[in-house]
């Protein structure tokens, strides 16, 4: 059975890949905003993380505290083998329909 994601699921579960091994929420956030120039809040970046996690896709552990963060730990995400699994499904799919659409499709005038 093929699992499908959300346009926001497949773009965190790509991000947390970039930022390995140091992927947490406000990095998650910040790396998104730069690479997608999409502003999001951090409530709904790890409400996306905790469900990617809950289906299998990501891992996560407390990190140690660190001084610079007031000796707060932060919640560290990698990806899973079923994350990596569904993202590189996902890009064949993608990559499947480029492929199939006919040249003269891409063919505009200028009206």
């Amino acid at each position: 059975m093929r699992t499908y994601l959300g346009e926001l699921e497949e773009l965190i579960l790509l991000t947390v890949g970039v930022l390995y091994p140091e992927a947490y929420g406000v990095s998650v956030m910040d790396e998104i905003k730069i690479q997608a120039d999409r502003s999001l809040n951090i409530s709904s970046i790890h409400s996306v993380l905790i469900r990617l996690e809950e289906k299998g896709f990501l891992k996560s552990h407390m990190s140690e505290p660190r001084e610079e963060r007031g000796g707060r730990r932060k919640r560290i995400f990698t990806l899973t083998a079923a994350g990596k699994t569904v993202l590189d499904e996902s890009q064949a799919l993608r990559n499947q329909l480029y492929s199939m659409i006919p040249k003269p499709a891409f063919e505009f005038k200028l009206t």
